[in-house]
């Protein structure tokens, strides 16, 4: 299948690189920061606790549903004020959690796919999640990163993927939303007028029948093989 492409809106969680390495070692981290700085909320809230204590704070206040920070602000000061710790205590809490969050180890293909993949296109980071790019060492691949805090709404909202496309001055079906989600990736790309390309590392079987990912692949780097055969040969310069 070929069409036109004139950038790539791309999801970074289980995209780039695998989520559950980072979730474990953000609770390792707060376990440990708070046995250090807080014992009595270690104490009342081990890994587990501390993860019902999220999702109840999560729940409690949808109207912050889109800026995960804020809600993990809340989630670590209700910690130490329930379990008798200092509630001032919750940014630097804060901190050493977002470190967490950053520390992230790329699918063995993904770096090199996205250098390849960037050289061609205009890229741009649509996601649900808060990773910072720049913390991270990837920033220079990626024109900007879009995400629920600074739009006001989450994937699959239509209204995410509009504004990363208007931001890059392309029509919608003219940019190639690349992501692992069904539902926040592909379908909501697919509903906001984007191309939509699965990334599917785990052989799963799509559900639905309305509507199908334009691109499917096992990797980024088949991705990144595909636009060098539809898109014209990169020059001399581009490389460079």
């Amino acid at each position: 299948m070929k069409f036109a492409i004139r950038a790539i809106t791309l999801d970074l969680d289980d995209t780039l690189w695998p989520f559950a390495p980072i979730g474990a070692r953000i609770e390792r981290v707060l376990d440990a920061w708070m046995r250090e700085h807080s014992p009595a909320t270690a104490l009342r809230f081990p890994a587990t606790e501390m993860r019902a204590l999220r999702d109840r704070v999560f729940d409690e206040n949808p109207q912050f549903a889109h800026d995960l920070g804020a809600l993990r602000r809340m989630t670590l000061e209700r910690a130490l004020r329930e379990s008798g710790g200092d509630p001032a205590l919750a940014e630097a809490a804060y901190e050493a959690f977002y470190e967490a969050r950053n520390q992230v180890e790329c699918y063995p293909d993904a770096i090199d796919a996205l250098q390849r993949i960037a050289a061609r296109v205009p890229v741009a980071a649509v996601t649900n999640g808060n990773a910072d790019l720049d913390r991270i060492g990837l920033g220079h691949h990626f024109r900007f990163n879009l995400g629920p805090r600074e739009h006001g709404a989450a994937k699959p909202d239509a209204s995410i993927f509009h504004a990363a496309c208007e931001r890059l001055g392309c029509a919608p079906n003219d940019v190639l939303h690349v992501g692992d989600h069904i539902e926040m990736d592909v379908l909501g790309a697919a509903r906001a007028g984007l191309r939509s390309c699965w990334i599917d590392r785990e052989a799963r079987d799509w559900p639905h029948d309305d509507i199908r990912p334009d691109l499917h692949f096992d990797t980024l780097a088949a991705l990144a093989d595909w636009l060098d055969a539809a898109l014209p040969p990169l020059t001399k310069a581009a490389t460079a």
